[in-house]
């Protein structure tokens, strides 16, 4: 059956215009796929959490059994509770403490893991999301729960590290074959039920984990409810202990509040921006075919085969484009969405099935209405007015724009260039704002990225005082504290079986601990300052709740809390607290609170709001007199330390530890933990994705000028225009309105930085400085006032390349 006079024009339109098919299908593929993210991220940022838990099947409860008071049947009978839906356990459970060989051959002390022993990762409940590795099979494997997710252990190793258990005879060693995700934190790390047994202390009872879902588990009083039933069925101690998957939310949703509003805003862009290239490249693909629309009106085509020829060839393209392009969104959103659940803290996040669905749908049905409205237009010229409309744009366009710049001491080439856009300035206004949002993300990322590292360091104090001394009467382990991730004991650290508490006569006393430091820290040559600290828990009136309290002995401002607003403290009973706690307390800077230590009431006066987030920012900075006036026997525990210029951390604690020996710990703070460079990769992944996307709208509007002014080309080349002039020329097409969409972008994006920042800070409890928002330095700026040119003329080179290359009579010859 031959196909009708439509069906001819839509396959001799694509077989004519290959490079016009390739960009609507390219441009589509990018913007679908972009969509697709935009949507996927949008998705994620709304109850990531919910989303993990209902696809890992979390528990609402994990419940603690002592072995001794309960048997099999009698868990097992747990799970028919009529209020029980799925459950799953026993598994054995222990705790155990080690440690590891760090890079430099120092040891670093662990906190204690609870290790449950199950066989694969899979199960009606707490579905665990291997991340990387495989599961531990054999003896001697563990599989960690994933650090950067908030629920790990609380250190950071690669796989492969071995651990030494201590506390356990021959101390056996578990190497590290996965880490994977619990999205409850059911347990810190998992091993072979066998394992278990070997690393239980001899003498001491066995410990088991039951999981429980329920019917009805949406509150606190619901859970409450839900464990009374489950001990009630069991004997008499059987249940030491639970954790409810709703502290888990509560905490996981405190840490993906502040990530939101960045997702946000890139979505948002790349969403708009699809909108806008798509609507663009379609238009202009109409218009750009006026002249055999009037060809075919001329051989008797009516205005409604018209239509459906132009709205179908385009369509055919799209479509292609817009399958590409979920599939590409999908592929792209498997190592962007892991980032993004990294940073949220949730085990997994996948694309919605709607999301595959409705985005294609849309994209298409914005195609036809893209290309509706020109070939309805086309559809009522008579075939002169169509052909006439198709060789150039509308007359009087861009005239006076030619005039003026031909006035200037400038290439001719540069100048006609220059002023083309003005010809057609519907598609330029377009291709302005597609080059105005990606140079927007770019100044926004470019900030955000600077502001995030300012918070890290402001926060973490790496800068300022990157080497801690802590005494040996500090920490929970006897002795020793724990490292936390980033983190890296000295070589003078914790010896072999560190983490148990030091025998008689190896730990010296609070006086003596105080006066070796002083004086070994005195003794190095790479000490520039450092101070003593004294870290407490007060009451505060009006809160029910414990704060800590840091008392500072000597001068402490150099260590680099930053200021919201107010002053570093100066004197004995004034107090520097983050927001937190004047959002807790309704205080404001200036206010008077009454703390009580040492069994004494202290009235003191807020002097300062600084920059931290430590116990949700219920914490107090003060001077020692503060303190010490009620306890006059108070002693640091903490000594922070300040380097000269150019001396390593890692010698420098090398040196104390040689100096000082095993009873003292030492932290080096440096590194960027976990989050930090998963954000950073979100950002930079995100930002590439919007200036491809810039470029693809800039590409498409030089290949609409090169076909629209092919005649034109044609006549140029005649008169003696060279193959680089003719570049120049068609780079000049764009070059001014991405030089205008780049000073735009930059006080857009400083905008948009400043306001999502502060959105940013509230959803994480905290105010900002102003050295968090004030990050863009003027060379910095006047770098991102060129990225709108540079995307411009970067996109135009490929087109430009084609039409240096075209020969003159095939121009002059061209539609």
């Amino acid at each position: 059956m031959r196909p009708g006079p439509v069906a001819r024009a839509v396959r001799g339109g694509l077989s004519r215009r290959r490079v016009q098919t390739i960009v609507i299908g390219v441009v589509l593929l990018v913007s679908t796929a972009a969509s697709v993210l935009a949507l996927a991220l949008l998705a994620a940022s709304s109850s990531p959490f919910d989303h993990a838990f209902a696809a890992q099947r979390g528990a609402d409860v994990v419940a603690t059994i002592d072995s001794s008071h309960a048997t099999s049947a009698e868990l097992a009978a747990t799970t028919r509770l009529p209020q029980v839906t799925a459950a799953a356990g026993p598994f054995a459970e222990v705790t155990v403490a080690g440690q590891v060989t760090g890079p430099l051959g120092d040891e670093q002390i662990l906190p204690p893991m609870t290790l449950a022993g199950r066989a694969s990762p899979g199960g009606p409940i707490d579905d665990l999301t291997l991340q990387s590795g495989q599961w531990a099979t054999q003896p001697g494997q563990i599989v960690l729960a994933d650090n950067s997710v908030g629920n790990g252990p609380g250190f950071v190793t690669p796989l492969g590290t071995k651990i030494t258990v201590t506390g356990l005879p021959g101390k056996p060693a578990l190497t590290v074959v996965g880490i994977a995700n619990s999205v409850t934190g059911s347990a810190d790390g998992w091993v072979a039920p066998a394992e278990i047994a070997s690393l239980q202390p001899h003498g001491t009872p066995g410990v088991a984990q039951m999981l429980y879902r329920f019917r009805s588990a949406g509150t606190a009083a619901d859970v409450r409810a839900d464990v009374a039933d489950v001990s009630t069925a069991l004997p008499a101690g059987a249940v030491t202990g639970t954790q409810s998957y709703l502290s888990a939310r509560i905490a996981e949703a405190s840490g993906i509040a502040p990530f939101t509003p960045f997702v946000v805003a890139f979505a948002i862009i790349g969403l708009i921006m699809s909108v806008l290239i798509v609507a663009n490249v379609v238009s202009g693909a109409v218009v750009a075919g006026y002249r055999r629309i009037g060809i075919l009106k001329s051989v008797g085509f009516t205005p409604g085969q018209v239509v459906a020829a132009y709205t179908s060839q385009v369509t055919a393209s799209a479509v292609a484009g817009c399958l590409g392009g979920v599939l590409l969104g999908n592929l792209l959103a498997v190592p962007l969405l892991a980032k993004t659940a990294n940073a949220y803290g949730v085990g997994h996040l996948g694309v919605p099935a709607w999301i595959d669905l409705a985005v294609p749908v849309a994209m298409c049905c914005l195609v036809g209405i893209a290309a509706l409205a020109p070939a309805l237009r086309a559809g009522r010229f008579s075939a002169v007015q169509a052909i006439a409309a198709g060789r150039a744009p509308r007359t009087g366009r861009g005239y006076a724009a030619h005039r003026l710049l031909g006035r200037l001491r400038l290439p001719r080439p540069v100048t006609i260039g220059l002023a083309a856009p003005f010809a057609r300035p519907t598609r330029t206004m377009v291709t302005l704002a597609a080059i105005l949002l990606g140079a927007t993300a770019v100044t926004f990322a470019v900030g955000l990225s600077s502001s995030l590292y300012q918070v890290l360091t402001g926060l973490r104090h790496t800068a300022t005082a990157p080497v801690q001394v802590q005494l040996p009467s500090s920490g929970p382990l006897g002795g020793f504290v724990q490292a936390g991730p980033g983190q890296h004991v000295g070589p003078g650290g914790p010896p072999a079986g560190a983490g148990q508490p030091a025998g008689a006569g190896q730990q010296p006393t609070a006086a003596a601990a105080q006066r070796a430091v002083t004086a070994a820290l005195r003794a190095q040559p790479g000490t520039l300052r450092y101070v003593a600290q004294a870290d407490q828990q007060v009451g505060v009136a009006g809160l029910s709740q414990q704060v800590a309290v840091t008392a500072f002995r000597g001068n402490a401002d150099w260590i680099g809390y930053e200021m919201i607003s107010g002053r570093w403290y100066t004197g004995p009973d004034q107090v520097d607290v983050p927001t937190g706690f004047l959002t807790a307390t309704g205080k404001a800077v200036g206010d008077t609170v009454t703390i009580t230590f040492g069994g004494k009431q202290i009235p003191v006066r807020i002097v300062g709001q600084v920059f931290d987030t430590e116990n949700n920012g219920l914490a107090m900075f003060t001077g020692w007199q503060t303190l010490a006036s009620a306890d006059p026997g108070l002693a640091p525990d903490q000594y922070d330390v300040g380097l000269r210029p150019g001396t390593s951390a890692d010698t420098y604690a090398q040196a104390l530890g040689s100096a000082l020996g095993n009873a003292y710990y030492f932290v080096n703070a440096r590194g960027e933990g976990t989050t930090f460079p998963i954000v950073i990769g979100l950002i930079g992944t995100l930002t590439l994705m919007l200036t491809i996307m810039a470029g693809l709208g800039v590409l498409n509007t030089v290949v609409l000028h090169t076909r629209e002014r092919v005649h034109d080309l044609g006549v140029f080349k005649a008169v003696g225009m060279t193959p680089r002039q003719t570049i120049a020329m068609v780079v000049c097409w764009v070059a001014g309105t991405g030089l205008v969409a780049g000073l735009i972008a930059v006080p857009a994006g400083i905008a948009l930085h400043h306001y999502v920042l502060p959105v940013m800070a509230s959803a994480a409890g905290t105010g900002l400085p102003a050295v968090v928002l004030n990050v863009y330095r003027g060379p910095e700026l006047v770098a991102l006032a060129l990225a709108g040119i540079v995307i411009a003329v970067a996109a135009a080179l490929l087109p430009a390349g084609w039409a240096a290359a075209t020969r003159t009579a095939s121009a002059l010859h061209a539609e």
